[in-house]
């Protein structure tokens, strides 16, 4: 199992003058990461404006869901949030560039909190989720809430929906989530967040 409970994969590209090929999604790669629960559901969505911004979201149990997130067009900053009740690293956040062009992927478990901000107009975020959506179980904690500090790339005012204008602060929210013996690692020295 990963000593990180997020992951950020990087899939081999084949290539040649035609262009490239790669696996999007592999579960005996994600097994040899300690991942094995099977996807049930694959999102997109196409955000059109430069600073539209989605978060922070996630699915509460006993409907919490593991995310595979990818960029398939465009580029986007995609976070992780850490929202486990006891965990050293509560409130604490990482971060990577995803882009159509890097191919890069982020796996964002239960008991995390989930966003990005678009980087470039016309992004399509494509993830997979290891359970359905259940909307008595949806809820979220505030994009900019300061006790989470995540510094995102704007220009100006984000793009908003009214959900995501609402959420709760970290001080208003009483985590549905457990600590599970692994606190949040840095994603890389090339990489976001504030550990």
């Amino acid at each position: 199992m990963s000593a990180n409970p997020v992951i950020l994969l990087t899939p081999r590209r084949h290539g040649d003058d035609r262009g490239w090929f790669m696996e999007t999604y592999n579960a005996r790669s994600l097994a040899a990461e300690g991942f094995d629960t099977p996807f049930v559901q694959d999102n997109l969505s196409l955000s059109r404006p430069v600073g539209t911004l989605r978060g922070l979201h996630f699915q509460a149990p006993p409907n919490g869901q593991d995310k595979l997130v990818r960029c398939a067009h465009g580029r986007i900053l995609d976070v992780a949030v850490d929202l486990r009740r006891g965990s050293p690293t509560y409130s604490k956040w990482v971060g990577a560039e995803l882009s159509a062009e890097n191919g890069h992927q982020l796996l964002i478990p239960i008991g995390f909190g989930h966003g990005f901000v678009t980087l470039e107009p016309d992004c399509e975020v494509a993830y997979k989720c290891t359970a359905l959506y259940a909307p008595e179980s949806d809820g979220g904690v505030r994009w900019d809430d300061p006790a989470i500090g995540i510094d995102w790339p704007l220009q100006g005012e984000p793009m908003l929906s009214d959900k995501d204008r609402v959420q709760p602060l970290l001080a208003e929210f009483d985590s549905p989530f457990e600590y599970d013996g692994r606190p949040l690692l840095s994603l890389g020295p090339d990489h976001y967040g504030n550990l």
